[in-house]
């Protein structure tokens, strides 16, 4: 008979925030999130084209079209990030993100660590990393944890 191994609930949420970035319409990087606050989830976001408006995924990357590297021009993207998403969610749906943790497939850019500090976030967690490391200063400045744990694994376990 085979043992169920039950995983923590960091790499619970992370392999929830990893199923999230699977609606991504971005073509250079899935990414997905999870606002998480007393092991419930608050709400979750994807990085994408802003709600029903034409996306990359039937238009093309204007990045890639560019040749403009990751990390760099934010403007020139048809995306919002997966955390601003999951802030716009949590405003949407009149949810405070204060003293939540953030499950997220990749380390946030500047933009995304600004909102955040502001949401009041007290706790980043992710399995992998975006181009850019400005965020680390203002997040430890901010008092905001950060883990960066492995990657959970892609399979899910089923008892028959």
């Amino acid at each position: 008979m085979k043992k169920a191994v039950r995983p923590s609930s960091d790499e619970y949420f992370l392999k929830i925030a990893s199923v999230v970035s699977e609606r991504s319409t971005c073509l250079r990087h899935h990414i997905g999130a999870v606002a998480v606050k007393d092991k419930h989830i608050l709400t979750t976001g994807y990085n994408g084209a802003a709600a029903g408006l034409k996306d990359c995924l039937e238009l093309g990357c204007l990045r890639d079209e560019n040749n403009i590297p990751s990390g760099t021009r934010h403007e020139i993207c048809r995306a919002i990030h997966a955390e601003q998403n999951v802030i716009i969610q949590a405003a949407l749906h009149g949810i405070s993100l204060e003293g939540s943790t953030i499950y997220c497939t990749h380390t946030p850019c500047i933009l995304c660590a600004k909102m955040l500090v502001n949401a009041k976030i007290k706790r980043f967690v992710s399995f992998g990393k975006y181009s850019d490391d400005s965020f680390k200063e203002l997040f430890k400045e901010a008092g905001i944890q950060v883990d960066i744990l492995k990657k959970p694994p892609a399979e899910i376990t089923f008892l028959e």
